[in-house]
């Protein structure tokens, strides 16, 4: 299995064939201190064990290693930017992910929360084939993300009425490497909003995977 790690200010990991956890922060979400604790946790930790949290969400049992969700609490405490929890833009963004499944990728989970998004991803091999026909450089993780970012970076941007970066200038990813790992990541993420006090259970929030018991975390 070809396995390429690129890095910018974070590490980010491309397998072909893999499935992808992905974080992506509004700009402003994260202070510069919480944004360089992330990062020193990431270069530490590998990256098959990265940002799992076991299925109880407690952290009596959790993998030894640094996840992501040590740092969740920077991202569900108010802040600047929170805005997603406008739905208007809420919606722009989930229809964003959904737009291309089943067509670039298989979307298997995802949650919209006011200030960042959640997604689990896998790029669909006839896809990813016809970007190497086309000569793409670009890996089909970051192909899918740049397309994602730039369009929900505009419209969103469009109906705020500002300029300037939307999005955080580097998501937070990782390969999902095990059905297990995905089913733990599927409802970790499905279970933010009950953690931030946003409903009292995963199928009520509306930007979510989950919704109308639509989850595949008891698949």
């Amino acid at each position: 299995m070809h396995e390429l790690c690129r890095r910018r200010n974070l590490p980010h990991w491309d397998i072909s064939g893999g499935t992808y956890f992905v974080t992506c922060c509004l700009a402003g979400s994260i202070p510069a201190g919480g944004h360089l604790a992330i990062r020193k946790a990431m270069d530490r930790t590998p990256s098959s064990d990265r940002f799992v949290e076991e299925k109880d969400h407690t952290r009596e049992s959790r993998s030894p290693f640094i996840d992501f969700a040590e740092h969740e609490h920077r991202l569900d405490s108010p802040c600047i930017a929170r805005w997603l929890a406008d739905r208007r833009l809420a919606c722009t963004v989930r229809d964003a992910m959904l737009y291309f499944a089943n067509n670039r990728y298989e979307l298997l989970a995802y949650t919209v929360m006011p200030s960042h998004v959640h997604w689990v991803f896998k790029p669909l091999p006839a896809w990813v084939a016809g970007l190497r026909i086309r000569g793409e450089r670009r890996t089909a993780r970051e192909v899918v993300l740049h397309s994602f970012c730039r369009h929900t970076g505009l419209v969103c941007n469009r109906m705020l009425g500002r300029a300037g970066r939307f999005w955080q200038h580097e998501s937070y990813d990782r390969v999902v490497r095990s059905h297990e790992e995905l089913q733990r990541t599927v409802e970790y993420i499905e279970f933010n909003p009950v953690k931030a006090g946003l409903c009292t259970r995963s199928e009520e929030w509306e930007f979510s995977s989950a919704w109308g018991g639509g989850s595949m975390a008891s698949q």
